[in-house]
Protein backbone atom coordinates (compact mmCIF):
# COMPACT_ATOMS: atom_id res chain seq x y z
CA UNK A 1 0.00 0.00 0.00
CA UNK A 2 1.20 3.35 -0.65
CA UNK A 3 1.50 6.08 1.52
CA UNK A 4 -1.08 9.00 0.38
CA UNK A 5 0.33 12.58 0.44
CA UNK A 6 -0.11 15.02 -2.12
CA UNK A 7 3.15 14.65 -4.31
CA UNK A 8 3.49 11.28 -3.64
CA UNK A 9 4.41 8.88 -6.31
CA UNK A 10 3.40 5.30 -7.50
CA UNK A 11 6.05 3.31 -8.39
CA UNK A 12 6.82 3.06 -12.25
CA UNK A 13 5.41 0.33 -14.37
CA UNK A 14 8.04 -0.05 -17.12
CA UNK A 15 6.53 -2.21 -20.22
CA UNK A 16 8.64 -4.68 -22.18
CA UNK A 17 9.24 -3.45 -26.10
CA UNK A 18 5.79 -3.70 -27.70
CA UNK A 19 5.85 -7.32 -29.69
CA UNK A 20 3.77 -7.67 -32.60
CA UNK A 21 2.90 -11.15 -30.82
CA UNK A 22 1.33 -8.42 -27.31
CA UNK A 23 -0.44 -6.66 -30.12
CA UNK A 24 -1.80 -10.12 -31.45
CA UNK A 25 -2.71 -11.11 -28.18
CA UNK A 26 -4.56 -8.17 -26.85
CA UNK A 27 -6.63 -8.06 -30.55
CA UNK A 28 -7.61 -11.87 -29.55
CA UNK A 29 -8.15 -11.15 -25.72
CA UNK A 30 -10.11 -7.33 -26.31
CA UNK A 31 -11.65 -8.84 -29.65
CA UNK A 32 -10.35 -5.70 -31.25
CA UNK A 33 -8.93 -7.19 -34.77
CA UNK A 34 -8.75 -3.85 -36.31
CA UNK A 35 -5.90 -4.62 -39.00
CA UNK A 36 -3.93 -1.43 -38.61
CA UNK A 37 -2.89 -3.26 -34.84
CA UNK A 38 -1.49 -6.47 -36.72
CA UNK A 39 -1.21 -5.68 -40.33
CA UNK A 40 2.16 -4.48 -41.95
CA UNK A 41 0.34 -4.10 -45.01
CA UNK A 42 -2.79 -2.10 -43.89
CA UNK A 43 -0.66 0.38 -41.65
CA UNK A 44 1.80 1.01 -44.19
CA UNK A 45 -1.42 2.00 -47.36
CA UNK A 46 -2.96 4.23 -44.64
CA UNK A 47 0.67 5.82 -44.98
CA UNK A 48 2.70 4.51 -41.55
CA UNK A 49 5.56 2.77 -41.31
CA UNK A 50 4.40 0.32 -39.49
CA UNK A 51 1.33 -1.07 -36.98
CA UNK A 52 1.03 0.27 -33.79
CA UNK A 53 -0.76 -0.56 -30.39
CA UNK A 54 -4.40 -0.40 -29.27
CA UNK A 55 -5.05 2.62 -27.33
CA UNK A 56 -6.69 0.13 -24.61
CA UNK A 57 -3.57 -1.86 -24.32
CA UNK A 58 -2.05 1.51 -22.93
CA UNK A 59 -4.98 1.95 -20.80
CA UNK A 60 -5.18 -1.09 -19.42
CA UNK A 61 -0.96 -0.86 -18.54
CA UNK A 62 -2.20 2.10 -16.71
CA UNK A 63 -4.78 0.62 -14.44
CA UNK A 64 -2.11 -2.12 -13.72
CA UNK A 65 0.15 0.56 -12.11
CA UNK A 66 -3.49 1.48 -10.50
CA UNK A 67 -4.36 -1.66 -9.26
CA UNK A 68 -0.61 -2.40 -7.89
CA UNK A 69 -1.24 0.79 -5.71
CA UNK A 70 -4.14 0.13 -4.58
CA UNK A 71 -6.75 -2.48 -4.57
CA UNK A 72 -9.50 -2.88 -7.09
CA UNK A 73 -12.59 -1.97 -5.00
CA UNK A 74 -11.02 1.52 -3.12
CA UNK A 75 -11.37 2.59 -7.14
CA UNK A 76 -13.79 5.50 -7.83
CA UNK A 77 -12.77 7.07 -11.06
CA UNK A 78 -10.48 6.35 -13.58
CA UNK A 79 -10.32 8.25 -17.27
CA UNK A 80 -7.68 9.21 -20.10
CA UNK A 81 -7.06 10.98 -22.61
CA UNK A 82 -5.18 9.32 -26.29
CA UNK A 83 -2.32 11.30 -26.88
CA UNK A 84 -0.39 9.67 -29.25
CA UNK A 85 0.32 6.15 -30.71
CA UNK A 86 2.66 3.59 -28.97
CA UNK A 87 4.55 2.15 -31.93
CA UNK A 88 5.67 -1.78 -32.20
CA UNK A 89 8.84 -2.04 -30.12
CA UNK A 90 7.74 1.18 -28.12
CA UNK A 91 9.07 1.14 -24.64
CA UNK A 92 6.28 2.78 -22.99
CA UNK A 93 6.23 3.54 -18.64
CA UNK A 94 3.34 3.83 -16.33
CA UNK A 95 3.78 6.70 -13.94
CA UNK A 96 1.10 8.04 -11.47
CA UNK A 97 1.72 11.08 -8.92
CA UNK A 98 -1.08 11.92 -6.04
CA UNK A 99 -2.55 15.64 -7.24
CA UNK A 100 -4.50 15.78 -3.94
CA UNK A 101 -6.62 14.12 -1.02
CA UNK A 102 -9.88 15.71 0.24
CA UNK A 103 -12.47 14.24 2.40
CA UNK A 104 -15.63 13.59 -0.06
CA UNK A 105 -19.03 12.68 1.61
CA UNK A 106 -17.08 11.19 4.37
CA UNK A 107 -14.36 9.14 2.54
CA UNK A 108 -10.82 10.39 2.52
CA UNK A 109 -10.04 10.57 -1.44
CA UNK A 110 -6.49 10.87 -3.65
CA UNK A 111 -6.88 12.25 -7.06
CA UNK A 112 -3.81 10.67 -9.39
CA UNK A 113 -1.90 12.30 -12.23
CA UNK A 114 -1.54 8.87 -14.57
CA UNK A 115 0.67 9.35 -17.09
CA UNK A 116 1.99 6.29 -20.03
CA UNK A 117 5.32 7.78 -21.81
CA UNK A 118 7.48 6.35 -24.06
CA UNK A 119 11.58 6.18 -24.23
CA UNK A 120 11.68 9.14 -26.19
CA UNK A 121 9.70 11.01 -23.52
CA UNK A 122 6.14 11.01 -26.00
CA UNK A 123 3.25 11.15 -23.68
CA UNK A 124 0.78 8.51 -24.90
CA UNK A 125 -1.71 8.81 -22.83
CA UNK A 126 -2.96 10.99 -19.89
CA UNK A 127 -5.40 10.45 -17.27
CA UNK A 128 -6.80 10.66 -13.48
CA UNK A 129 -8.02 8.62 -11.17
CA UNK A 130 -9.80 8.78 -8.08
CA UNK A 131 -9.42 6.34 -5.27
CA UNK A 132 -10.11 6.38 -1.31
CA UNK A 133 -7.60 6.00 0.95
CA UNK A 134 -7.42 5.57 4.98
Amino acid sequence: MVVVTPGTALEDLVIPPISRTTLALFAGASGDHHPIHIDLDVAKSAGLDDVFAHGMLSMAYLARLLTNAFPIEKIRSYKVRFAAITPVHGRPTCTGRVREVQDVGGERQATLDLTVTLADGTVTLAGEAVVAVD
